[in-house]
């Protein structure tokens, strides 16, 4: 199935861009990679004996890949135009969705962490914040306080 995986890919990437790099993932699908337009498309098996997912997304500042934005089962014998099709209508819906000014790829375990220390910075604004308004309150205090005695 690689072969013909990888032939389709070729197929592919001829009819959808000009300028494309195609390459085998380590995990046996094939990407095509469209670094003029900032996107890729991934093609490997899917549950079913002749299916492969299509999977697209963005390639960030640096050449780095974000997660897929979109994706769709179809048959490893779909033409190529109609499969061209489909990876047209997939990158249009990826297209749309919000793009974030600091995207960055994650992986569970950075996820996991960054959430982590970003639940601490939060920690630690939310002191800041209280330790703020707790000096205004003490400074009015003492406004207050230096008032009434001077009278």
């Amino acid at each position: 199935m690689s072969v013909q995986l990888r032939e389709t890919a070729q197929a592919l990437a001829q009819t959808l861009w000009r300028e494309h790099t195609v390459y085998r993932e380590r995990s046996g699908g094939v990407v095509i990679r469209g670094e003029h337009v900032q996107r890729w498309i991934s093609l490997a098996p899917a549950g079913g004996r002749d299916e492969i997912l299509v999977r697209v997304g963005r390639i960030l500042d640096g050449g780095t890949t974000a997660p897929a934005r979109s994706e769709a089962v179809v048959p490893l014998s779909t033409e190529t135009v109609q499969l061209a099709a489909t990876c047209r209508r997939l990158l249009a819906e990826a297209a749309s969705g919000p793009t974030p000014a600091a995207a960055r790829p994650t992986t569970a375990h950075h996820a996991v962490n960054s959430g982590a220390r970003s639940g601490r910075r939060a920690g630690g604004r939310g002191f800041g914040y209280w330790a703020v308004v707790a000096c205004v309150v003490g400074i009015a205090a003492l406004a207050v306080y230096g008032a009434s005695v001077g009278t």
